[in-house]
């Protein structure tokens, strides 16, 4: 058995074990579906999805919900409801909002929490929203986050909220992004601040606290004049952790701002770190063939490939290879067999081995990407902020198969504004669910 699918088995397992009890393509539970990677299954199912390969404004839309305010939470999909979140543009109120699945009617729209006197996104507004953290689902239950502004739990048919957290404080900065995991009877959630950086695992029948660690990095950015630094930004991360499991010993990759951490999910304890000079990371890692591969910030970053095992800082032992810009700034990489996958802020599309980090190809396909790419049925989905999805088949010589655009006006046959895709896709059984600035589609042919 080829050493990539013993990694995605292995993942497969940690996630079965941890509540989602996962059903393959027909929920997507977390930010980046049932496995933590992008993929709609595993590679030992040959069976077809059977995502369509074409749509717009008018083909194989199967229904259009308008959201209201303002979230680029990706969403989460299980038992025919799909759920995601918002909020005002000014951070006041924060809302939940379920869809049933195959009618695409509104079932929930609930304000959740509230803040008097929320602290303005600044330049972050840009590219961040009070409503970026994704939900999380497990069978009977839905776990929404705002970071410091508020975290709940849901029964998701009752519709009832079961508890609720607004204790644990960040200061964001630029809006909190990391998503919520799911792991055994913890919901663990990172909150990566200017003030404050740390984990914390609450109990996810109660939402007690079990463990919380803080970031072990030490910082030496005081003595740097530079206006953006003493606010801090160089202090900040958005990732979402990755679970995995190696050595048959479970752990929980995290990167934040100056490293990235392996931590004991069960109990927080940190077993080893790699050092960088870099922040605001956004990018989800990926796990392989015994490696974690990240990307290490936001401005002048590189992907590094770090081998899983030792203890402490592992920097100088345990770095197989590194690249330097261009990587992503927002969009997570995606896996498929030995190759990995990147979308550029700009334009690109690039493929890298994953064993190297040797490049492969390099094409330009326009846009600005910054939600997450997918793979299903044997193809890349790539999704832009112009509205647009490219479609590739995986694979050492670049192949596009399909473009398609949301935003067409069938009637008059003129373009209007693109909704534009800044929230990462979902997909369930044969359908697609795409969040743009304001509207969830649900995308499926006949």
């Amino acid at each position: 058995m080829r050493l990539d699918r013993v990694s995605t088995c292995i993942l497969v397992l940690v996630i079965l074990t941890s509540g989602w009890q996962a059903s393959g393509s027909d929920s997507w539970p977390d930010f980046r579906g049932p496995w933590g990677t992008g993929h709609a299954s595993t590679p030992e199912n040959s069976l077809p999805v059977g995502l369509p390969l074409h749509w717009s404004e008018t083909e194989n839309v199967e229904w259009k919900t308008e959201i209201p305010h303002l979230g680029i939470s990706t969403p989460v999909v299980l038992d025919g409801q799909v759920w995601l979140t918002t909020a005002t543009e000014d951070g006041h109120e924060f809302f939940v909002i379920c869809i049933d699945a195959e009618t695409g009617k509104t079932l929930l729209n609930e304000k959740v929490f509230s803040s008097e006197n929320p602290e303005s996104l600044g330049n972050g507004a840009k590219a961040n929203s009070y409503a970026t953290p994704s939900a999380v689902i497990e069978p009977g239950r839905v776990y929404i986050h705002f970071g410091s502004f508020g975290t709940a739990c849901l029964d998701s048919s009752s519709f009832k909220v079961i508890w609720k957290r607004d204790d644990l404080p960040c200061r964001h900065y630029r809006g909190a992004s990391s998503s919520p995991v799911l792991f055994e009877n913890r919901l663990i959630l990172t909150f990566d601040g200017a003030d404050l950086q740390y984990h914390v695992a609450l109990d996810k029948q109660t939402g007690k606290t079990i463990w919380k660690t803080n970031r072990s990095v030490k910082w030496n950015d005081e003595h740097i004049d530079r206006p953006m630094v003493r606010e801090g930004d160089w202090r900040k991360a958005h990732s979402t952790p990755l679970i995995f499991s190696a050595e048959g010993k479970r752990r929980m990759f995290s990167v934040g701002a100056k490293a990235a951490y392996a931590y004991d999910p069960m109990n927080g304890q940190e077993i080893w770190k790699v050092e960088f000079h870099n922040w605001s990371v956004a990018p989800r890692p990926i796990f392989h063939n015994g490696r974690v591969i990240f990307v290490t910030g936001f401005s002048r970053s590189e992907m590094w490939a770090v081998r899983v095992g030792g203890t402490g800082d592992v920097t100088a032992s345990h770095v197989d290879w590194k690249i330097k810009a261009p990587v992503p700034r927002y969009s997570s990489p995606i896996q498929v067999n030995d190759l990995i996958y990147i979308a550029y802020e700009e334009s690109f599309v690039s493929c890298i081995e994953a064993a190297t980090g040797e490049k492969v190809w390099k094409e330009r396909i326009g846009g600005k990407f910054r939600a997450s790419p997918i793979y299903a049925d044997g193809r890349l989905y790539f999704f832009s902020q112009e509205g647009i999805t490219t479609i590739l088949k995986p694979g050492r010589t670049f192949q596009l198969l399909a473009t398609n655009k949301l935003g067409e006006d069938a009637q008059s046959g003129k373009s209007q504004r693109l909704p534009g895709f800044t929230a990462s896709p979902a997909v369930a059984g044969k359908a697609l669910f795409l969040r743009t600035r304001d509207s969830l589609y649900r995308i499926e042919s006949d």
